[in-house]
């Protein structure tokens, strides 16, 4: 054989040898992915780790629901019950679907804006460190500490056998580690393809597999069009039609949705909500009142709508959009009367907000659209 063909023959091998290796490595780092994926969603459902053990991830974030709280708590839904069975929030759960996407909390310089993060004030960066939070609130879980919650995973001898497994026989060794690895591995289950299937008709759409209603199409084409409505400014991220679009560009607005009062003569909040201001990195004054924008995947069934629940319907959120942009808005459909003013007004994107009036057969056409960006398991629940 000449020394040439050798050559190649052992370059060759050792490139077979990598690949393999590679390969491997790569059905290894799968199979751990995997193992976290199944771990998480056995501890998503566990109600074991709430003090009263009633409540768990999917109660507030319910997987048949949209992924969020659709119990009536006494308050139609419009905030979640906590599981000392007494206390309500004056925030609606954020759905979980399609949270995976939204970036790290962080300061875009050049847009000047806050971007991303997770609950409706960004104050968590990751979905490890929002699973993290609800546990140990008083108000939701209720369990007193870290160590409290570690102590409940130990109670389940499976737990204890999947955590060694996965972490490491040393695990337990360290109450915030064990801890870290729940959030870690309630994340990965959060990361699955449940959470974001991408199947909606809108998805079937542009795949072609499905035909788009006369109306469907009419609100697809005004939803997108910066020349008559703001939609597209905040909830289009990728670009029309672009797959895997998720609907929200992930920053904060305050878009002037006034203090739901029906809510607070319940929960008894009396204290303005000053939304992104009191997420602890955030000290400019200029974001207060401003809430995360949305994603739109599933809107049409995770009813009631804004961060605190105010509007039971979606129609009415769309002629509350275009109320300031067509003076004959001036009645709040659900309530008969003029729009209650914003809970804080000095902030109101009124740029973001500005666009042609919409008359209600494109209001119509709008809300058709919305009601297709469902994910395929929870089109039954859309009400006609």
């Amino acid at each position: 054989m000449k020394y040439s063909s050798l050559l190649v023959l052992t370059a060759s091998a050792l490139f077979f040898t990598a690949c393999t290796k590679t390969n491997i490595a790569k059905e290894d780092l799968a199979y751990e992915i995997k193992k976290k994926e199944n771990l998480g969603k056995v501890l998503y459902f566990d109600k074991n780790l709430s003090k009263n053990r009633t409540q768990s991830c999917a109660t507030c974030h319910n997987v048949e629901a949209g992924f969020v709280d659709d119990r009536n708590n006494g308050v139609l839904s419009m905030a979640s019950l906590g599981d000392n069975g007494t206390s309500i929030g004056d925030r609606q759960a954020p759905s979980s679907a399609y949270a995976m996407f939204s970036p790290e909390f962080h300061y875009d310089k050049k847009k000047e804006k806050y971007i991303g993060g997770q609950f409706w004030d960004g104050r968590e960066s990751t979905s490890a460190n929002q699973a993290g939070g609800p546990p140990t609130n008083p108000d939701e879980m209720g369990m007193s500490s870290k160590k409290e919650t570690v102590a409940r995973l130990k109670e389940n001898e499976d737990y204890i056998s999947a955590y060694k497994s996965i972490y490491g026989n040393d695990i337990f060794e360290s109450n915030e580690k064990a801890y870290k690895a729940m959030t870690d591995s309630i994340e990965k289950f959060e990361m699955t393809k449940q959470f974001a299937s991408f199947d909606s008709k809108y998805d079937r759409f542009l795949r072609g597999e499905y035909d788009l209603s006369v109306l469907e199409d009419l609100g697809r084409s005004i939803f997108f069009s910066n020349n008559n409505n703001s939609c597209a400014t905040c909830h289009v991220l990728k670009g029309e039609d672009k797959e895997g679009e998720t609907f929200t560009n992930y920053e904060y607005h305050n878009i002037g949705v006034p203090a739901n009062t029906k809510l607070r003569a319940i929960n008894g909040v009396t204290k303005v909500d000053e939304g992104l201001l009191n997420n602890p990195a955030v000290s400019d004054i200029k974001q207060r009142g401003k809430f995360k924008v949305p994603s739109l995947r599933n809107v049409a069934v995770t009813a009631p709508y804004m961060h605190n629940g105010v509007f039971s319907d979606l129609r009415t959120v769309v002629e509350f959009y275009d109320k300031y942009n067509n003076d004959e808005r001036k009645i709040n459909p659900e309530t008969n009367k003029a729009w209650d003013k914003a809970e804080v007004e000095e902030t109101i994107s009124l740029k973001e907000l500005k666009a042609k009036k919409q008359s209600d057969r494109k209001i119509e056409a709008l809300v058709a659209f919305m009601k297709i960006l469902t994910d395929k398991k929870f089109e039954h629940l859309i009400k006609e």
